[in-house]
């Protein structure tokens, strides 16, 4: 029976082995390390979310990332940030000792707490650091508006 990555395993992409998990023999071993290899997941990004008086700050790690490989879509009241961090070496499986970084690509779909003003986000990327500032919505915000005749 396969079991499900937990999501350390997703956003590191390490694997862990229970010490009673037990394999039959050598074939069964290598046909669930293959399994666990070919079924490709998405990593989850780690975010901060706080708010300040006018807008909602989101801030998340990117190391490795370009801007280019970045998608980030929002509406009113939710935000995704996708991507996809390439690793650049190529080492042999078995000359790892200790494999903890997350390599392909990852999401984060997050509810804001309040609506935002679309048209007023900004993102910015520094020294890793990805910064989305996203403007609230002045509800207490009132405009006069003037009325036009068509008589003059």
């Amino acid at each position: 029976m396969k079991r499900k990555r937990s999501f350390f395993e997703r956003l590191t992409g390490s694997v862990n082995m229970d010490e009673d998990e037990v394999f039959e023999d050598e074939e069964e071993a290598a046909y669930e390390t293959e399994t666990e290899e070919s079924v490709e997941s998405e990593g989850q990004l780690g975010v901060d979310v706080y708010e300040t008086p006018q807008s909602i700050i989101i801030k998340a790690m990117i190391a490795g990332v370009t801007p280019e490989s970045l998608d980030i879509s929002l509406s009113r009241e939710v935000i995704t940030i996708r991507g996809h961090r390439e690793a650049v070496d190529h080492v042999h499986e078995n000359d790892y000792f200790l494999r903890e970084l997350y390599w392909g690509s990852f999401s984060r779909t997050i509810i804001l707490p309040q609506e935002i003003e679309m048209d007023e986000a900004e993102a910015l990327e520094e020294h890793g650091l990805l910064t989305l500032t996203l403007p609230k919505i002045d509800k207490e915000k009132q405009r006069t508006l003037y009325v036009k005749s068509n008589q003059d």
